[in-house]
């Protein structure tokens, strides 16, 4: 009995120490309750480390997502950009107009004043229906083909050319910008009394244009930036490329994006942009031919002249003409003399009828009262009598 209690007491003491934890015999007992709870950490860990990679993985399709969202949103944007820009160019003019007509014309007028005037008349008359180019050719056949040269009195032969011409550039040049390229001169004494063009490239100070004329100056820049220019706006305008002092620009500013900005941000176009994309009358080129042959033959364009018009009170009705479709029209007007004297002193032309030069020879204004009428209003009344046969003809493309 004795023994067998002795013999109980162990295991009565190893429940004891089972439930204290204590003793050898307690640390299987004690073991074997914790194991679960540690298991079932264990599992538990697990299974967030493989949430928390799910969530990640998750996370980054969504990031790849909105960045795909926002790849296809931003091309979405530039085609509708596209869009908008193929609709402004069909906005554009996409035809020229130029008008040839002699130097000599100068003569006929009395004095200096009235020789200015003369030129201003003809300037007016080019910007009001725009005209696109103004050459001016010699008679008498002299070759004259630079600005450069002084007016050295009434009379002189070929001088009225190259005046007619710097008053024309000057005219048609910003007011803002002339100072940069016309200094004083005797041919422009009288210039300032004459009427302006008022095109819609002579620009206000706080006029809001999307193009303006400017000239680049001379400003040092960071490397990698472009030049400066004066557009005649309250601040100067940082064009896209490093160009020569002096040159006259066409620039196309963009949005400031910063009221408080010291510069504008702008492009350098070609003169031509804002008539071939926005369909606006940017002024007119002035250039000097020594005959009437090389109105023709030093064409500016690559295609040349695929309409010319004569004009003259010995060719047909305007009324009676159908003009066909073109890119560049010209419309050539004679001197006192009209275009026979032009013809005959012209070394390089072998016919005596200027009519054959000529797609149309034509008289703008028949059944006319008077013997006579002068260059600069034979100018008002063709292009007059000539625009609504030109709109006619523009209407269908060309096939060139």
């Amino acid at each position: 009995m004795a023994d067998g209690g002795e013999a109980k007491r162990p295991k009565g003491g190893q429940v004891g120490r089972a439930g204290t934890g204590g003793g050898p015999w307690g640390e299987p007992g004690g073991n074997g309750r914790c194991l679960p709870q540690a298991e079932e950490r264990k599992v538990d860990w697990r299974r967030w480390k493989q949430e928390r990679k799910a969530e990640k993985k998750k996370w980054k399709e969504m990031k790849l997502l909105k960045k795909l969202e926002k790849q296809r949103m931003r091309e979405l944007a530039e085609k509708q950009a596209e869009k908008q820009e193929e609709q402004v160019e069909d906005k554009g003019r996409h035809y020229t107009l130029s008008v040839a007509l002699p130097g000599s014309i100068l003569n006929n007028a009395q004095s200096l004043e009235l020789r200015t005037y003369l030129a201003g008349q003809i300037a007016r008359a080019c910007a009001i229906f725009c005209v696109d180019e103004i050459i001016v050719f010699d008679e008498h056949g002299e070759d004259v083909k630079s600005v450069e040269g002084d007016f050295e009195g009434i009379g002189r032969r070929g001088k009225a050319c190259v005046q007619l011409a710097r008053i024309l550039q000057y005219l048609e040049c910003p007011q803002y910008l002339r100072k940069s390229f016309f200094p004083k001169h005797e041919d422009l004494q009288f210039a300032g009394l004459l009427n302006p063009l008022d095109s819609p490239h002579h620009m206000r100070v706080d006029e809001d244009s999307e193009y303006r004329e400017g000239v680049v100056l001379d400003r040092p820049t960071k490397p990698g930036r472009g030049s400066f220019v004066n557009c005649g706006m309250r601040k100067e305008v940082q064009i896209d490329r490093q160009l020569n002092p002096g040159l006259r620009v066409t620039v196309r500013l963009e949005e400031p994006q910063k009221a408080e900005a010291k510069v504008r941000k702008g492009t350098v176009v070609s003169s031509h942009h804002p008539r071939t994309v926005s369909g606006l009358y940017w002024g007119y080129s002035v250039r000097l031919a020594s005959c009437l042959s090389a109105v023709f033959s030093e064409c500016p364009f690559k295609e040349g002249y695929d309409l010319s018009i004569g004009t003259s009170e010995r060719g047909s009705s305007v009324d009676q003409a159908t003009l066909p479709s073109f890119r560049h029209a010209l419309v050539v007007f004679g001197g006192l003399e009209g275009l026979e004297a032009g013809v005959d002193v012209d070394p390089n032309l072998e016919v005596t009828d200027p009519s054959v030069l000529f797609d149309f020879y034509l008289n703008t204004c028949p059944s006319q009262g008077s013997r006579t009428i002068r260059t600069e209003e034979a100018l008002l009344i063709s292009l007059s009598a000539l625009r609504p046969h030109i709109n006619e003809a523009v209407k269908t493309p060309s096939d060139s």
